[in-house]
């Protein structure tokens, strides 16, 4: 029986030597030279993006240009321009409610065109041209031959 208690007494030894070794190297711990930079929850290496271009909002003043006109006196509309070439607008004439976009020419940054459709069928068609951001003329026909003369900004 000697025998098997030297087994259990090697295999003991063993295990404590084992487990020794365990809390030991558990006891560890490597500490960084230089501290890490910290993280963020988003993308740190992309750049801020820049804020896009606020609409700007104008009148349009419509004069009469023909005797069809004229009953309407002067006609004004709200016009937003986005600022890409684009805009959108709104009026009203003779009490029909008119609203349309207008659209810069492939070709120029300046001249553009502005269509529109009233509540009760009929249209309004623009040709204009800008100085600036804000500022323009141009010239408007109603679908009943009325004629206007525009003044953009103001």
């Amino acid at each position: 029986m000697k025998i098997a208690s030297s087994a259990n007494a090697r295999r003991a030894t063993r295990w404590t030597a084992v487990l020794a070794a365990g809390g030991v190297l558990a006891g560890c711990y490597v500490v960084p030279i230089q501290p890490l930079p910290p993280v963020s929850s988003g993308d740190a290496a992309a750049p801020p993006v820049p804020p896009a271009p606020m609409p700007v909002v104008f009148t349009a003043r419509l004069y009469p240009a023909n005797d069809l006109a004229a009953p309407y006196g002067v006609v004004v509309a709200a016009v937003t321009n986005d600022l890409n070439g684009r805009g959108h607008f709104s009026t009203a004439i003779g009490g029909e409610a008119f609203g349309g976009e207008a659209t810069r020419s492939a070709d120029s940054s300046r001249e553009g065109q502005a269509s529109g459709a009233g509540s009760r069928g009929s249209w309004l068609s623009c040709r204009y041209t800008m100085n600036s951001p804000t500022l323009g003329s141009g010239s408007c026909r109603l679908s009943n031959g009325a004629a206007f003369t525009m003044h953009i900004g103001g």
